[in-house]
């Protein structure tokens, strides 16, 4: 099994309601799967309910969501034993199918895509008994975390294709010669030297999303410490605070910069927090910086949100995806790109 790729990176009791109506695939039609984001229902045998073996599973979809500054799941799971498991909860939008038998020779995933209902993706986890699974989880476990969050995000790329603001579309292909799906609600804009900011500017539960670009020079714009000292020069001269000397930077700290792939390109993704200089003020954001060799330049994406006392993983989840929509000069005619987010390496079924 291959590790799973960088880049972000998508059943309540048990799934629920809130189909997209049919959908046609193949000449066939399907109903709509039900369920919200980020939702999966595992399924799975009664003795796996004891064995250690789902709650290993639950464990991992349950962790933590990264760069947030507070505890969020990055799942909401739902369980039910396989005689159970009828018409109607098929259609859940995720769904995991626990399997343990002697027959099986090493522990496995792979999946299927839209069986009984679109969009949906079943992953089948199996392995010759609990412990060899317990074991396998703990090592791969992220190989599902991942899958699943592509699988939302591009969900939510799609919607954006189909409803986005179109004023904020035109500034971006106007300003930078790039095209992106960004969320409707956010009406206001700046612009900058090279800078473009949309934002809900609501005060509470904000979501933000950032365009900015700079020659590219070499491989070494793309160090952390680069990428940090960019981000602050352009945040202090276009993101102000509400008084003078404040502006928005990076906590350096809790900000984790790698090095990964979009689209069959590098791309450098950075997840963390930021933060208000000399004010009360920060949450989370996420940026993806890529050459755009056409130019010769670095253009990179960013959202961040302000949601104080609030959850933030679905907010940053939302506008994460307009991030990962943009497209390069020389990508915006080629469309069959997953939305955005390639699939990780999974045998399908």
């Amino acid at each position: 099994m291959k590790k799973y790729l960088a880049i972000l990176l998508a059943a309540i009791m048990v799934c629920s309601c809130g189909g997209n109506g049919t959908s046609k695939k193949g000449g066939l039609m399907k109903p709509g799967s039900t369920g919200t984001p980020y939702e999966v229902l595992v399924v799975t045998n009664p003795e796996n309910w004891q064995n250690g073996s789902l709650d290993a599973l639950v464990e991992v979809l349950e962790n933590d969501v990264p760069g947030l500054p507070q505890s969020e799941k990055a799942f909401r799971v739902s369980r039910v034993e396989t005689g159970n498991f009828g018409r109607s909860l098929k259609y859940c939008r995720n769904i995991i199918e626990l399997k343990l038998d002697r027959t099986f020779t090493a522990p496995k995933f792979k999946f299927s895509r839209d069986v009984y209902s679109q969009p949906q993706m079943i992953m089948t986890v199996q392995a010759p008994d609990a412990a060899s699974i317990v074991s396998y989880l703990e090592e791969n476990g992220g190989t599902i975390v991942d899958f699943f969050t592509r699988a939302e995000m591009n969900r939510e790329i799609a919607l954006l294709k189909e409803k986005h603001s179109l004023f904020i579309q035109e500034k971006v292909q106007n300003l930078f010669d790039c095209d992106a799906w960004v969320p409707q609600e956010l009406g206001k804009t700046k612009t900058g030297k090279d800078f473009f900011w949309a934002t809900t500017d609501r005060g509470e539960r904000d979501m933000s999303f950032v365009v900015y670009s700079f020659p590219y020079t070499d491989v070494q714009t793309f160090t952390a410490d680069y990428f940090f000292n960019m981000r602050d020069s352009v945040m202090k001269a276009n993101i102000p605070g509400p008084r003078e000397g404040q502006y928005m930077q990076t906590a350096r700290p809790y900000v984790e910069v790698t090095d990964s792939e979009l689209r069959g390109r590098y791309a450098q993704i950075a997840r963390g927090l930021w933060e208000m200089k000399d004010y009360d003020m920060g949450g989370p954001f996420v940026s993806v910086s890529r050459v755009d060799e056409k130019n010769q330049r670095v253009i990179v994406t960013e959202a961040f949100v302000y949601a104080p006392g609030d959850e933030k993983k679905n907010l940053m989840r939302r506008m994460e995806a307009a991030v990962y929509s943009l497209q390069l000069p020389d990508e915006i005619d080629e469309r069959n790109f997953s939305y955005g987010l390639e699939e990780v390496e999974i045998t399908p079924e």
